[in-house]
């Protein structure tokens, strides 16, 4: 890299130095003698050359002066000017002059930018050193950004699967509820039917003579258990037992069923095992 800058900076230095010797000799030749000329481009292109060498000893140290800076320029600014001067006082060829008076100003621009190269300049293994560390940088985005992408398909086969499974869900309690509906519609309609209890009397007169069953279809609902507290008391005959079934039974119109009758007489206080509870109920009824 530093050859790529520093040569460019020799070559049209070298180049610049011919051509204001050149332009010298050439110019002055005409009213002074040769030599004369030839001492006052060298002159130039001495003075030149001094600075330029003094200012790269300042930069190889690590060092700056404005006032070498200042004369290098003044003496690319003669020589810029002397290479002008001759183009415009030419006879034929002020054209191709002015399109080389340019070169000591670009020669000096160019040796700028070589110095400052040189202070920004870092060594092989600090270069190495810095391109490891943005390797590494790169490898941990790509890393992150693959992690990334890795949860993200996951998360979405994960809700994916998770929205069909309550889909499917919906759909089984959909047609399950569907189905519930129809039924309850169903039991509800007979319940409510004015010819339920008559054709349900039809059917069991034959069996039980003489009784007027009550009957009742199941309420779709919540039911709340009766809970009845454990009650001691004396032990009923079968006679006693018998009698306040039948006092139970017969306190509403129509006559209540076996379960009203049961919550009420153990809401009553009375005890009995549900063994001879039924068996006074049968004999009652």
């Amino acid at each position: 890299m530093k050859a790529k800058t520093v040569l460019p900076a020799v070559a049209m230095t070298a180049v610049s130095m011919v051509l204001t010797l050149a332009v010298v000799v050439m110019w002055l030749g005409r009213t002074v003698p040769w030599p004369v000329a030839l001492v006052v481009g060298l002159g130039i292109d001495g003075g030149w050359l001094a600075t330029l060498a003094y200012e790269r000893r300042l930069a190889a140290q690590g060092d700056h002066s404005n006032g070498v800076t200042a004369v290098g320029w003044s003496f690319g600014v003669i020589a810029a000017g002397v290479l002008v001067a001759h183009a415009l006082t030419a006879d034929g060829s002020a054209t191709a002059w002015l399109a080389v008076s340019w070169l000591p100003i670009a020669a000096k621009a160019l040796w700028l930018v070589h110095g400052l190269w040189e202070r920004t300049a870092l060594t092989p293994t600090a270069l190495d050193a810095i391109r490891g560390i943005q390797q590494e940088a790169r490898d941990e985005a790509a890393v992150a950004r693959a992690r990334l992408r890795a949860e993200a398909a996951t998360e979405a086969t994960r809700l994916e699967a998770v929205t069909g499974a309550g889909a499917r869900v919906a759909r089984v309690t959909a047609k399950t509820a569907k189905t519930l509906a129809g039924a309850w519609s169903t039991l509800e309609a007979a319940r409510a039917g004015e010819e339920t209890g008559r054709a349900l009397t039809s059917v069991t007169a034959c069996v039980t003579p003489g009784v007027t069953p009550h009957w009742e279809l199941p309420v779709w609902g919540p039911l709340e258990p009766v809970v009845v507290p454990a009650l001691e008391g004396p032990v009923l005959t079968d006679d006693a037992l018998d009698s306040l079934v039948d006092d139970i039974r017969h306190s509403e119109d129509p006559a209540l069923s076996y379960r009203e009758m049961s919550s009420r007489f153990r809401a009553a206080g009375h005890s009995a095992s549900e063994v001879r509870l039924r068996a006074a109920w049968k004999r009652v009824v």
